[in-house]
């Protein structure tokens, strides 16, 4: 099946023969190291959000400022993203940020051609991090898991927004196909900095992990 291109569109389906989008940053965790770090996480209610803020113009905001450069190179860490996840990268004369580049979107399982319409979603929620741990945190340590590679990954900004702050028993990819590479991105952050973990969320994770099982519809 052929992909038609029509003028204008920035989200194009991607064909049927188009391998799943399978795509996880690199020190993600196989399917079952995640299980067996899933098991071992502590599970606890949600704490509170006091405290937690993302307004950096009032200097309150608790992760630090978005997209600080971690490994000082000059390119921040949205940049560095864009340039890893997306394909035909040109980057702004001179500079590091990325201008245009496709991303084929492993949320949606769309191609789209408008780094405009994309943004970096942090797989586990700067939020859902407050109430699992990170709220007793030094602020140095809460920048640098803001801006952790094996958190961040590009997809549609549209369904970046609608996920929120929320957790994998509240939202999934809409591209089922999609899960099981989400919930081992998703435990190995949690796992990675010793995160509480709520029942339902982990219920929801293993049946994200579960899928790693299910051979793709053909």
């Amino acid at each position: 099946m052929l992909i038609i291109l029509l003028t204008g569109c920035s989200a194009i389906p991607l064909s049927s023969s188009t391998p799943q989008v399978d795509r996880v940053p690199a020190g993600t965790l196989d399917a079952a190291t995640a299980r067996t770090s899933l098991a071992a996480l502590a599970v606890s209610a949600p704490g509170r959000l006091d405290g937690y803020s993302r307004d950096c113009d009032s200097g309150a905001c608790v992760f630090g400022q978005p997209w600080f450069d971690t490994d000082g190179d000059g390119c921040d860490q949205r940049s560095q993203v864009l340039a890893r996840d997306l394909t035909d990268v040109q980057r702004k004369p001179g500079r590091c940020g990325v201008q245009s580049g496709t991303l084929d979107d492993p949320y949606t399982g769309t191609r789209i051609t408008s780094v405009s319409k994309i943004q970096i979603d942090h797989v586990v929620p700067l939020a859902e991090m407050w109430r699992s741990g990170a709220a007793a945190w030094a602020p140095e340590q809460r920048v640098a898991a803001a801006n952790d590679l094996r958190n961040l990954v590009a997809v549609s900004g549209k369904v970046n927004q609608s996920k929120g702050d929320k957790t994998p028993d509240e939202w999934m990819p809409p591209n089922a196909a999609y899960a099981c590479s989400y919930g081992r991105i998703y435990v190995t952050v949690k796992a990675a900095y010793k995160l509480t973990v709520a029942p339902a969320e982990r219920s929801a994770l293993e049946n994200a992990l579960a899928t790693c099982d299910t051979p793709p519809a053909t």
